[in-house]
């Protein structure tokens, strides 16, 4: 994570209560899933909140976009959500949460980051197409 997103990230951060959830924090950001559904005959695709702190969705945009494409765990988690047939906004959130939920672990255990902990699901693929 560069420099300035993670001062931004640590400015939105630093101002939150410190008994705060994992998922009140993703909460807070917007990036959780709002389902529209009425009744039984509405169920509309579920989207991101956006009730939250847009500049935290914002700050988490880059690092997410750069992890997808450079951090070979989030790269696989990214590739898996696209084989599933999610859209790559989609994923692309899909990463930034996860970061999220990464640097939530940073601040309670003091530990360094480890993708195999964030996504311990996902297999790394052995190719690497260039």
């Amino acid at each position: 994570m560069a420099q300035v997103s993670a001062m931004q990230l640590l400015a939105e951060l630093s101002t939150l209560p410190t008994d705060l959830t994992v998922r009140e924090w993703v909460a807070h950001s917007g990036l959780d899933p709002a389902h529209e559904i009425s009744g039984t005959s509405v169920r509309k695709a579920s989207r991101i909140s956006r009730a939250g702190n847009r500049h935290l969705r914002r700050a988490l945009y880059m690092p997410a976009l750069v992890a997808s494409r450079c951090d070979p765990h989030a790269k696989a988690f990214f590739e898996s959500l696209l084989a599933r047939n999610k859209a790559r906004l989609q994923a692309l959130i899909a990463v930034a949460r996860k970061l999220l939920h990464a640097i939530y672990g940073i601040f309670r255990s003091g530990l360094k980051y480890e993708g195999t902990k964030l996504f311990p699901k996902i297999t790394l693929s052995r190719h690497n197409p260039t």
